[in-house]
């Protein structure tokens, strides 16, 4: 059973807003689409960019470093579809959103 950590609370991003959590000492990209919430891996399979510091637009995030895309929902590469960062489960309870590392 996965182990949920609180990262945030609904309030703390509106849609179309993204930012970098901690989720047991490891970097997490959270963002809101639309009133869902998605979580994958902060870095970017590129060169290291922060994702979570990237360009939300609709369910793509574009790295701030050189531009590569990924869809937020999967994690998949949006050009190269063999490119991929982890995604994790994410859920809301009550106000706040919570994220597993596990599957």
């Amino acid at each position: 059973m996965p182990n949920f950590v609180r990262v945030a609370s609904v309030s703390d991003l509106k849609p179309g807003e993204n930012k970098v959590v901690d989720v047991n000492g490891e970097q997490v990209a959270l963002f809101n689409v639309d009133g869902e919430f998605f979580a994958i891996n902060n870095t970017c399979a590129h060169r290291g960019g922060p994702l979570g510091e990237g360009f939300l637009e609709g369910d793509v995030v574009t790295c701030p470093w050189h531009g590569w895309r990924y869809n937020v929902k999967t994690g998949i590469n949006a050009v190269m579809p063999n490119v991929k960062v982890q995604s994790y489960p994410v859920k809301i309870e009550g106000n706040d959103v919570l994220v597993s590392l596990e599957p």
